[in-house]
Formats: C-alpha cells, structure tokens, sequence
C-alpha cells in the first residue's frame, strides 16, 4: 500500500462536530460568522452533496438576507479549514461534502445529484485491480497520492 492510500485508511470515519467548527477555521486563520455556521449545519444535516446554488436556497430560510456570494465564501472557508470537500465535475456545478473520512460516491447523471456509496473504503483497492499499476506509474514519472471512485447512473424517477 502507498503513502496516499495509507493515510486515507487512517482518517476519522464521519462528519465533523459543531464544535469542530470554531477550531478547524481558527486554525486556518478564519473567524466564524453566523453564515459560516448555518451553511456547515446545512451541510452536516443533509445525505446528499449540495450545490452552492442548493445551499443558499437552503440557508436563506434561516437567513433570509444572505447573498450568494456569501455563501460561496463560506463553502470555501469550509473547504480551507478541511472541514468540507469540493467535488468539482467539467458537466456541472462544484458540490460540497461535509463527511471527514475516505469514501465513494454515486452521482446522477441526469440531475447531478451526488451521495455517498455505503460501501466501505478499500485503500487496497487499486492493488486488487491491477498489482503493478502504481509501479507502472512510478516508473512513468507519476506519483499516485490519492484515487477517487465514483458510480455513474440513473436515480429512478
């Protein structure tokens, strides 16, 4: 097993706690704001990967006069401070995850719609499917530090 695969296999399984909050944007040198915090409880209470354009929706029940552009700068602060990934895809918007430790996703291709695969997290995996892959690569100048599966489809209607 590589370096990469290693460290996955060690992170906390799970979502970050509330009180995670405070201390994850302190230590990245970011204050927390009442928006901060209703868009990381938002974030935290939902299955899916939101949007930014979900989560505002969202948000703005609670916080009827927040912008987009707010919210979009709280994803990211939530991204910088680790507490939340960005999963970025060239046929659609950024969604965001809020879940701390290594796992697969399921992602629909008719809506875009995102959610975790309740399949545990194999850090073998890419030496199950081909043992001298990551050699191969090393060998062509590439370093594999992490991988990523993700299940395309069709959520029925």
């Amino acid at each position: 097993m590589f370096d990469g695969m290693r460290r996955l296999a060690e992170k906390t399984e799970g979502v970050a706690e509330p009180g995670e909050l405070r201390r994850a944007l302190d230590e990245a040198g970011l204050r927390l704001t009442r928006q901060r915090a209703a868009v990381f409880d938002y974030l935290r209470s939902v299955e899916s990967h939101p949007s930014a354009e979900e989560v505002y929706a969202a948000v703005r029940r609670d916080i009827p006069h927040i912008s987009l552009a707010t919210v979009y700068k709280a994803l990211e602060a939530l991204v910088e401070s680790h507490l939340a990934a960005k999963l970025a895809y060239a046929d659609g918007p950024a969604r965001y995850d809020c879940r701390c430790d290594a796992h697969y996703h399921i992602r629909c291709l008719k809506t875009g719609q995102v959610r975790d695969l309740p399949t545990a997290f194999d850090a073998e995996l890419l030496d199950k499917l081909d043992p001298t892959l990551i050699d191969s690569l090393r060998q062509q100048g590439f370093q594999v530090t992490d991988y990523r599966l993700e299940l395309l489809g069709h959520f029925a209607d």
